[in-house]
């Protein structure tokens, strides 16, 4: 299989295989031709950097209403792109039903679980100053449902169709392949912060015991796509520049492993009594530390392969924004550590971590700009050429 991002080509656009004008893409219902299920890595990425502002160690004036401005862009974001995938459905039906068969878009549909309930964490976290605790709590719940409901399915139908319909090779494992099983560790960690709003008895233990749950389904399928994309590194190289930023998704369900470990300890007594509740929380910094070494580990080689790449040409892509969300499950996480061991080590890192997620996330959101709204580059198939001049 091609090494390739491409988004499935639709019969339905005036030019499929000539040059693409800024008049066509004006073309009413043309806009909606390529809304992908990568799309919501957008939400994604920019709830993110509300929500580890809100947990970060190192708070300073202005961050919490900064954060505030970005999760209610992060959720006119989620809205917007929730209207555009309906009329897609609608309207490009034949391109929306064939996403599932593509081998490369196919494991995005894990972006939309979490795009919900990155804006449902906001939500709680932030939202409350803006809508009311119990507006927020309300929200969340929702988002946060769905979210998992959509999530468990993408853990399940996406990895069925690599083994059972997708054309796969040996050099075909790439960060991608984590996207489907990652939304249950977000599922964990999120829901975490649910315990405390739900009522006390068996179903604030139960969902407790189901966030466990899942935290082990997402880790260790992770673990084993992780084990193949090193593989594939050691044996086929780096490949296409277009993939390389879909290295950090590996950050992801690290970051996020930790960031749920030690939410669940610290939220634990609510739901169990000592000492489970207290080896719960012990859990979290014995997990946590370890994996904060392999953490750092990829940061390093992803951050080397990426440069490498930079200097050869790196093309613009919507898999830039694996240089975000993936980034940001690791500022939550060092924020959770810091949290239970006090490090100032760690309150640096975590400090780090987060000024490198909004230089990049202001890159990227730039650049998606212009290339979706500015230029239309974002909006056509693989192969079309907006000419602003109108010239065929």
């Amino acid at each position: 299989m091609s090494m390739t991002v491409e988004q499935p080509d639709s019969p339905q656009l005036p030019r499929p295989a000539g040059r693409l004008v800024l008049r066509d893409l004006q073309a009413p219902g043309q806009a909606f031709a390529h809304i992908t299920p990568n799309w919501f890595a957008s939400v994604m990425g920019t709830g993110i950097v509300a929500t580890a502002a809100a947990t970060l160690p190192v708070q300073f004036p202005g961050l919490r209403g900064a954060a505030t401005v970005v999760w209610a862009l992060a959720a006119l974001l989620l809205i917007w792109l929730t209207v555009a995938t309906a009329v897609h459905w609608r309207r490009h039906r034949a391109a929306a039903v064939a996403h599932h068969l593509h081998p490369v878009m196919a494991p995005f549909y894990g972006a939309p679980p979490m795009a919900l309930m990155t804006v449902g964490a906001g939500t709680l976290l932030l939202g409350t100053d803006v809508i009311g605790s119990t507006a927020a709590v309300a929200i969340d719940m929702v988002l946060w449902t769905a979210g998992t409901v959509l999530g468990l399915v993408t853990a399940v139908a996406v990895p069925y169709l690599t083994f059972t319909r997708h054309d796969v090779a040996d050099d075909s494992a790439f960060g991608g392949w984590l996207m489907p099983v990652v939304p249950p560790m977000v599922s964990a960690a999120t829901g975490a912060l649910l315990l405390p709003h739900v009522p006390p008895g068996q179903l604030r233990l139960n969902l407790l015991l189901a966030c466990y749950a899942m935290f082990g389904l997402s880790l260790i399928s992770s673990l084993i796509i992780i084990t193949l994309i090193w593989a594939r590194l050691a044996r086929h190289r780096v490949g296409p520049a277009g993939m390389v930023p879909t290295l950090w998704i590996v950050l992801g369900p690290i970051g996020q492993s930790i960031t749920a470990a030690n939410l669940l300890g610290g939220n634990a007594h609510l739901a169990v009594p000592a000492p489970w509740s207290t080896g719960l929380e012990v859990f979290g910094v014995i997990y946590g530390l370890p994996m904060l070494g392999f953490l750092l580990l990829w940061t390093a080689v992803a951050a080397a392969i990426t440069v490498r790449t930079a200097r050869q040409g790196l093309p613009f892509s919507l898999t830039w924004w694996s240089f975000t969300f993936p980034v940001g499950t690791c500022v939550t996480g060092l924020s959770g550590l810091t949290l239970h061991t006090g490090s100032v080590v760690l309150r640096v890192l975590a400090a780090g971590y987060y000024a490198f997620l909004v230089a990049a996330w202001t890159l990227v959101a730039v650049r998606t700009f212009h290339g979706s709204v500015i230029r239309g580059t974002l909006l056509i198939p693989p192969g079309a050429t907006p000419r602003p001049d109108g010239q065929p």
